[in-house]
């Protein structure tokens, strides 16, 4: 007659030793292997603590209309205008009033402009020719998802020639550049200040090599990335000198310094990885040492414990 089975179950061994034995050594020993050394692995493998992490934003970003331009009209002349009241009046004969047109869009329609088309029309005598422009254009910059970000950043434009010109025209991206990681949460609004102070009656407020100086020691600065200047010579007579710029406000890529909780979150990941091996490997050394009692035990199954 043919058998076949109707039913199966593991069967429970209890082995069970004196606290003062080989097998409870080894039981703490096993413990210590399986538990703390996957620790050690994930630690000095590199990574364990995140010190920093990014994420994507597209930023707020709103054109302030202030402006501060000076064209080289020669080796030692130059024409310069700009929106503040106190450097124009120290100008005098060198103070020249362009045509400004500025323009800022939201192509995507996802209420963030996405970028500023600035046109300037510098007038000029037909004695005059421009070889060298520096142009300055201050910004909003804010920035929601993680830390709020608010500040007042600049954008620095130059650009000279040999040959002297009728156009210059720009197109480049309003890049974030980050010395430091910004902070998980919170308000970061240190640089929410004016970078040009426009209210100083002093010359050396508006020096472009101190501004620039200043601004560039700064955490979180803006660039005009890749500009790609196309200089146009050939001006006919009695025509305004031409500046045409684009510049559009891209998608960044944010580093921040990650809170106690992700830390946590990423490091048990790696901690929990390395130990399901360890237990898997010393699972099966003590089901060995133990059932070929390699360690003296005395096994007792679930069943007859009962009994007893």
């Amino acid at each position: 007659m043919a058998f076949y089975e109707v039913y199966s179950h593991p069967a429970l061994v209890r082995y069970r030793t004196s606290v003062c034995s080989k097998a409870s050594v080894f039981l703490l020993l096993v413990l210590g292997l399986t538990y703390i050394v996957p620790l050690l692995v994930a630690y000095r493998s590199q990574g364990f603590w995140i010190k920093a992490s990014s994420y994507e934003e597209q930023p707020l970003v709103r054109y302030q209309y202030q402006v501060l331009l000076v064209a080289a009209t020669g080796p030692r002349d130059h024409l310069a205008w700009s929106t503040y009241p106190n450097l124009n009046h120290m100008l005098g004969s060198r103070l020249r009033i362009p045509l400004v047109s500025v323009r800022e869009e939201d192509t995507n329609q996802d209420g963030k402009f996405d970028l500023l088309t600035f046109k300037l029309q510098l007038p000029l005598t037909a004695e005059e020719q421009v070889t060298s422009v520096q142009l300055l254009l201050s910004f909003s910059y804010q920035l929601f998802r993680m830390s709020t970000v608010v500040m007042q950043s600049l954008v620095y434009v130059q650009h000279s020639s040999s040959v002297p010109g009728a156009k210059l025209f720009l197109s480049g991206d309003l890049r974030l550049q980050q010395r430091t990681p910004l902070p998980h949460r919170g308000l970061y609004n240190i640089y929410n200040v004016s970078v040009i102070d426009g209210s100083s009656p002093f010359a050396s407020a508006y020096d472009l090599e101190d501004i620039i100086r200043r601004y560039r020691e700064r955490n979180l600065t803006t660039v005009l990335s890749c500009p790609m200047p196309v200089w146009t010579v050939g001006r006919a007579a009695g025509s305004p000198f031409e500046l045409n710029a684009v510049i559009r406000y891209p998608v960044e890529v944010i580093t921040y310094r990650p809170g106690f909780w992700e830390t946590i979150k990423f490091a048990w990941i790696q901690y929990v990885s390395v130990l399901l091996i360890f237990v898997w490997l010393f699972e099966r050394i003590q089901r060995f040492v133990f059932q070929n009692q390699v360690l003296t035990t005395v096994p007792i199954p679930v069943g007859k414990a009962h009994m007893s």
